[in-house]
C-alpha cells in the first residue's frame, strides 16, 4: 500500500499555511512548500512564507532554500519535494504538501514530460538575449526557432518564452514535442487533497488586507534589497507579486498608495486564475469554500483520521 500524504491547495491568501500548521500539529506532520515563489530566499514577506516562529515550532521544508538568482523548474522542485516526502515517511511523519502552484502539485502527483535538464550556460545565455532584445524582438526570435510555442505564448509572457527557447536551444526539439510525451516521475502515495476555494469577495478582501499587512511588516525594505541585487527581470523570483509595483514606488515612478493598489489588483487577478485552475484541474478529495473555523477544522481532522485508517 502506498504511504499517505496530504495536499493543501488553493489560491493566495486562502489560509493554506494556517491549515497546514494545524494538521501538522495534530498528525505529526512535515509541512512541504509547493509555492513557486516561496522556494526563494530574500522575499519571505512578499511571498508570504510561514513566520520564523511557525517554522521553528514544527518542521517546514523547501521555504527560502534557493537564492533569488536561481531558476527553480517544476522538475527540480518535484525532485526536492519527493526527497523530503521520503525523509518524512522514513521518520514516521506525515508529509503535508501545501501551495498554490498547480504545475508543481501536478508534477508531484502525476509526473512531468521527460525534458532533459537545461545546462546553466544555456539558461544564462537565453536570459541575456531577452535582456538585450526586449520582449517583442525576443518573441520574434523564438518564432524563428520554435513557431509552435511562439504561437502559444503572449509577447508579455517572458518567463514561458525563456523556457521555450531554453528547451529548443538545449535539445533541438520544441517544448511542445516534449510536453506531448508521457509524464514520468510522479510520487507514488495515497493522496488526500484539500482544496481551499473561498467565496470570491472574501478571498479578494483577504488579498487586499494581506498586502497592506506585508507593507507594514517591511515589504518595501525587502523589495529594495532584492532590487539592489541587479537580477535579470526574467528570473522567476522577480515575478513575485507586488515586487514590480513596490520597485516602481522606490524608483519614484508612482507613489506608494498607487503601487499598493496596483499590487492588490495583480494579486486578486492571480488568485482568480488559481481558483480557475484548481476547480478544473485538481481532483480534490474535499473542497472547502467556508471560512476556516474551529468546528470546520475539527471536521477536517475527522476526515484525515478516516483517511489515515485506510492507508495503514
Amino acid at each position: 500500500m502506498s504511504p499517505p500524504a496530504i495536499i493543501i491547495a488553493g489560491p493566495t491568501a486562502s489560509g493554506k499555511s494556517g491549515l497546514a500548521l494545524a494538521l501538522a500539529r495534530e498528525f505529526d506532520g512535515v509541512v512541504i512548500n509547493a509555492d513557486s515563489m516561496q522556494v526563494y530566499g530574500g522575499l519571505p514577506i512578499l511571498t508570504a512564507q510561514p513566520s520564523a516562529q511557525d517554522q521553528a515550532e514544527l518542521p517546514h521544508r523547501l521555504y527560502g532554500v534557493l537564492p533569488p538568482s536561481a531558476a527553480c523548474s517544476a522538475a527540480r522542485w518535484r525532485d526536492m519535494a519527493a526527497a523530503e516526502m521520503e525523509a518524512a515517511w522514513g521518520e514516521g511523519l506525515l508529509p503535508i504538501v501545501v501551495g498554490g502552484t498547480g504545475l508543481y502539485l501536478r508534477s508531484l502527483m502525476q509526473g512531468l514530460s521527460p525534458i532533459p535538464e537545461i545546462p546553466d550556460e544555456v539558461r544564462a545565455g537565453v536570459r541575456r538575449r531577452l535582456a538585450e532584445l526586449g520582449n517583442v524582438a525576443f518573441h520574434a526570435h523564438l518564432t524563428g526557432r520554435d513557431r509552435v510555442m511562439a504561437a502559444r505564448l503572449a509577447v508579455g509572457d517572458s518567463q514561458r518564452m525563456v523556457r521555450a527557447l531554453e528547451v529548443v536551444e538545449a535539445t533541438g526539439r520544441s517544448l511542445a514535442d516534449w510536453q506531448a510525451q508521457p509524464a514520468e516521475g510522479g510520487v507514488k502515495a495515497a493522496w488526500h487533497i484539500l482544496a481551499l476555494l473561498p467565496e470570491r469577495d472574501r478571498l479578494y478582501a483577504a488579498c487586499d488586507g494581506r498586502f497592506k499587512a506585508m507593507v507594514a511588516a517591511g515589504a518595501l525594505d525587502e523589495a529594495r534589497a532584492v532590487m539592489a541585487l541587479g537580477l535579470a527581470s526574467s528570473l522567476p523570483a522577480m515575478k513575485a507579486l507586488g515586487l514590480r509595483e513596490l520597485a516602481a514606488a522606490l524608483a519614484g515612478e508612482v507613489d506608494l498608495a498607487a503601487a499598493i493598489a496596483s499590487a492588490q489588483q495583480a494579486t486578486r487577478n492571480y488568485a482568480k486564475r488559481q481558483c480557475t485552475w484548481f476547480r478544473h484541474q485538481l481532483n480534490a478529495s474535499d473542497v472547502i469554500a467556508e471560512q476556516l473555523s474551529e468546528s470546520l477544522i475539527a471536521t477536517i481532522f475527522l476526515k484525515i483520521r478516516q483517511f489515515r485508517l485506510t492507508t495503514r
